[in-house]
Order: structure tokens, then C-alpha cells, then sequence
């Protein structure tokens, strides 16, 4: 495989946010987006985000939201079911543009509010989750980036770190089993090299570990501002360059 320490790198990240620093991970495909089309590069990740995920699953399985979990997770399905059926009518710019969008919202409501002192927490709504579920399942198929979503719900209900460090990597767990399907019948796992995958996902697996050793290491209040740091970046990455494809 040419470029693989590029791979590498992706992996590293891949598993570093399912070990707790959530989000990074959807930096992956931009990143190989570089030198490789994007669809391309989702389908050669989605393996090794299902490695990581068992992986940090494992290391989260007493430390997440259940009820959170419970709601998300089916939303989710449902999510990516809708964007298997839109896919070949929705151009992944436009849907990676509005992914973009949501992240800034958010980034730019928590702003304003910690500039007017407000720490209001907001109360776990179902029916919001559920609609900020089923985008997590649409954003997330079309190029992994299902965390803006995920984090416009998630986020205002100020979870212990470590139990919204779980909560995300189950849900992302199981959306990412549900896309296995659908990724293998229009041909994105086809391009796989499996040799390099086994290097890839052992550097995955040692990257969970060690982006869960940095989550418990980092104070609460600079571990929920590193991950909304993270996210305003992606989102202005996301925004900027799946614009100038739609125009």
C-alpha cells in the first residue's frame, strides 16, 4: 500500500478517539482525502473503526449513558438506513456541508453563552435526541463525520467526561456495525488490502488505549473544551472544502 504511514496515522487517530477523544476521528477521512477519493477512503477506515470500536467498548463498558445509549443507538439505525436510500440523490458534498454547519452551530451557541455566563445545563430530551440521532446515522455513513450531531445533543447535557467518553464510543460502535452492510454491497470494502489492515488495526487498537489514558489524565474542563476545539476545526474544514464542490 502506498502512503502507509498516512494509513497509520489515520488508524492512530481512529483508535485514539474511541479510547476517549471523541471526534477526532472523523479528521481520518480528510486525511486520506488527500491523496484519495473520499468514498474510497471511508470504505478502507470503516474496517478499522469496527476494531477500535470493540476495543474501546470493552474499555467503556461500566462508563456511558444508558439512556443516551438506548435512544441514540436506534436512531442511528435509522439514520443510516435513510442514507443508504438517499445516497445516489444526495451529493456527499452537500451532505458534508451541512455536517460542517450543525458543528458550527453548536460551536458558536456555546461561545455566546459562556461569553453571557450562562452554564445552563439542558435536560435529556427524547424526542431531540431522536432527531439528532437519525443525522448522526445519515452524516456518519456518507463520511464518518457523525460527531457534530452527536455533540449538539450530547454535549449541552454536561456529562461526567468519562461517561460521555463512553457513551460516544458505544454509539458510534454500533452505528458504524450497521453501515458494514451497506459499505460491502456497493463495493467500498472492495479496495481493502488486508495485510495492511492488520498493521493498521493493531496501531488502532494501541491508539484506544492510549486516547483513554489522555481522557483520564486531562481536568474535566479542559477535556470538554479540547473536544469542542476539535470540533469548531473539523467543522470549518468540513464547511470550507465541501463548499467550493458545491459551487
Amino acid at each position: 500500500m502506498d502512503h502507509l504511514w498516512l494509513f497509520l496515522l489515520a488508524a492512530l487517530i481512529v483508535g485514539s478517539s474511541k479510547g476517549g477523544l471523541a471526534s477526532a476521528g472523523t479528521l481520518a477521512v480528510p486525511l486520506l482525502s488527500i491523496w484519495m477519493d473520499p468514498l474510497l477512503a471511508a470504505g478502507t477506515l470503516l474496517p478499522i473503526y469496527i476494531v477500535s470500536d470493540g476495543v474501546g467498548v470493552w474499555l467503556y463498558r461500566r462508563e456511558y449513558s444508558r439512556r443516551n445509549v438506548l435512544l441514540l443507538v436506534p436512531a442511528g439505525l435509522v439514520g443510516v438506513v435513510l442514507a443508504a436510500f438517499l445516497a445516489p440523490y444526495v451529493s456527499a458534498a452537500l451532505a458534508t456541508f451541512l455536517t460542517g454547519m450543525i458543528g458550527l452551530a453548536y460551536c458558536l451557541q456555546a461561545v455566546a453563552r459562556r461569553l453571557r455566563n450562562i452554564a445552563r445545563v439542558e435536560p435529556f430530551n427524547p424526542r431531540r435526541g431522536a432527531f439528532w440521532g437519525v443525522l448522526v446515522g445519515m452524516t456518519s455513513f456518507v463520511s464518518h463525520t457523525g460527531a457534530p450531531p452527536f455533540q449538539a445533543f450530547v454535549l449541552p447535557q454536561r456529562l461526567p467526561k468519562m461517561e460521555y467518553a463512553g457513551t460516544n464510543t458505544i454509539v458510534f460502535a454500533a452505528v458504524n456495525l450497521f453501515k458494514l452492510p451497506a459499505y460491502a454491497s456497493v463495493g467500498l470494502l472492495a479496495n481493502v488490502e488486508w495485510r495492511s489492515f492488520l498493521a493498521m488495526a493493531a496501531v488502532a487498537s494501541v491508539g484506544a488505549v492510549l486516547g483513554r489514558k489522555l481522557a483520564q489524565a486531562l481536568p474535566d474542563q479542559i477535556y470538554m473544551r479540547l473536544i469542542q476545539t476539535i470540533l469548531f476545526v473539523l467543522s470549518i474544514y468540513l464547511v470550507a472544502v465541501s463548499a467550493g464542490e458545491i459551487a
